[in-house]
């Protein structure tokens, strides 16, 4: 799912209500104000993503090929649901966040073999997919990585929009039942499989309350905070839930989770920013959706709140947007004038703040030397996506 995050010109701001980590103390390789994530070392992390997505993958296959043989002999009813959910989740996707997962699971002094945390990876992908196909649905996307998204492919199987949607919303909750049955094939003693549970749910509240306040943002005169929609729908099971949920399986301390937290929270909202730029910007072929697609879906980002300062691009905005017929052309010019006026330098120099505070954390002492390795890697790979 997607967010949003309110924006304040040049001051400083505070994202979510926290406070910036303290300034760096010591000896970290890395000066925040000197230098940028790419003074950080990613093989790390680059050689545990490689072993993490064919493992995960693998996984994936074969929870599909036991629901479909649990549940998709009752009919074309339950299997076209059920085999477009399939192909969303196995369609490609980078993994990242299972292997966040893996991060905070070695961090927290978990086996080299990442057996353990296998499981869990997988029921992050699963939630992934599952958020997919809600939100897709609530935007009126049709494409999502590059093929249909569930409840077009369904709508066009069924012959109706309103069974495809229905189908879709279905197929998204027994993706999150599986997501969920995987977590009780962690090998856990009972406490730490109670915490868990815990975080997972936690993680799903968050995007739920974040999705709300995403969708009723897009309505006059409702006041969702643009920050807590980066926060709660993207964020929370991104960066942060991720970490938590690996280190977790080892027994996370409350120094460790806050340490984490510093970490990770601005880096979220910095992902979701370059999202939108990326979805704005990118060509369709890397993002797989249209471009300025969160235009014409109405979406309230930062990227859009910035622009609309501007009387020409506010002008050519609103030929666009929410309006998923718009033409192309018009598309493109609303998009020159968004950039022409500042709004996207405006995007980028929020997500260097963000970063900054991240790499400061990082900095500040309190990893050691493979865990800041690691998480130098994450940071990197979550940022360094061209638009």
């Amino acid at each position: 799912m997607g967010g949003s995050s309110s924006f304040c010109g040049d001051t400083p701001h505070a994202f979510c209500g926290d406070t910036p980590p303290p300034p760096a103390q010591g000896g970290g390789r890395i000066a925040p104000d000197s230098q940028g994530p790419e003074a950080l070392d990613p093989l790390p992390f680059s050689q545990l993503l490689e072993r993490v997505r064919p493992r995960v993958d693998e996984a994936l296959e074969h929870t599909w090929e036991a629901a479909l043989r649990q549940h998709g002999g009752l009919g074309p009813a339950v299997l076209a649901p059920l085999s477009a959910a399939r192909e969303l989740c196995l369609r490609g996707g980078k993994r990242l966040r299972a292997a966040l997962v893996a991060v905070g699971y070695q961090i927290a002094g978990g086996r080299a073999d990442l057996e353990a945390c296998l499981p869990v990876c997988c029921a992050v992908e699963l939630l992934h997919s599952y958020f997919l196909m809600h939100d897709d649905w609530m935007d009126q996307d049709e494409l999502r990585r590059g093929g249909p998204a569930v409840h077009a492919a369904l709508a066009r199987q069924f012959g109706s929009e309103h069974l495809g949607a229905a189908a879709a919303v279905l197929a998204g909750d027994y993706t999150l039942a599986l997501a969920t049955r995987e977590l009780t094939r962690a090998d856990l003693p009972p406490e730490r499989r109670v915490h868990v549970l815990d975080r997972f749910a936690a993680m799903q509240l968050d995007v739920v309350a974040g999705q709300q306040l995403d969708v009723l943002g897009g309505v006059p005169g409702a006041a969702a905070q643009l920050d807590d929609v980066y926060r709660l729908k993207t964020g929370s099971y991104t960066v942060l839930g991720p970490l938590e949920l690996g280190a977790a399986l080892c027994g996370i301390s409350a120094a460790l989770r806050a340490d984490l937290e510093q970490f990770a929270v601005p880096l979220g909202i910095a992902f979701q920013l370059r999202d939108d730029l990326l979805g704005a910007f990118a060509d369709p072929a890397q993002t797989g959706k249209p471009r300025g697609s969160d235009l014409i879906a109405g979406k309230r980002t930062l990227l859009l709140q910035a622009a609309l300062t501007d009387a020409h691009a506010s002008q050519r905005i609103a030929a666009v947007l929410g309006k998923p017929a718009a033409a192309a052309a018009d598309v493109d010019a609303a998009l020159a004038a968004i950039d022409a006026c500042g709004a996207r330098d405006r995007v980028e120099a929020r997500i260097a703040e963000l970063t900054r505070r991240s790499l400061e954390m990082l900095d500040s002492g309190r990893f050691d030397a493979a865990a800041r390795s690691l998480l130098g890697g994450v940071l990197r790979a979550l940022l360094e996506r061209g638009v």
